[in-house]
């Protein structure tokens, strides 16, 4: 899996990759069992300091999405993908509501949202 993240977006660079790994897993890009890179090698190809990615990685610890194998790095566990699948939902959610917070404080009417979204849809 690639990781990929927009400094200076409006997310924080630690909760970009907690999502890409929830997305990740919730995909079945990254499997029950995948090790995720080091700490150390995330932080020197995303280029962002250890600490940010120690961050993320204790975060999903908490979520259990991942845990700790001494000498090995992060595993993916086994009860990832359910937990992962629910967080996506709940992501996404959020950030559509953000999106229509915004399109609405914008001005845009009901009717220019609704068209906005079915255009982008039919995009996909």
């Amino acid at each position: 899996m690639i990781f990929t993240i927009q400094p200076d977006g409006p997310v924080a660079i630690y909760e970009q990759i907690v999502a890409q790994v929830i997305y990740g897993v919730a995909a079945g890009a990254l499997e029950v069992g995948t090790f995720i890179p080091s700490v150390r090698e995330l932080a020197e190809q995303l280029l962002v300091h250890p600490n940010t990615v120690a961050r993320a990685y204790q975060e999903l610890e908490r979520a259990g999405v991942v845990t700790p194998r001494r000498g090995r790095g992060m595993e993916v566990t086994t009860q990832a993908p359910t937990a992962c699948r629910s967080k996506r939902r709940e992501l996404v959610r959020e950030r559509i509501r953000q999106a229509l917070r915004e399109a609405s404080a914008s001005a845009l009417t009901v009717d220019e949202i609704r068209a906005l979204i079915e255009k982008e849809l039919a995009n996909l």
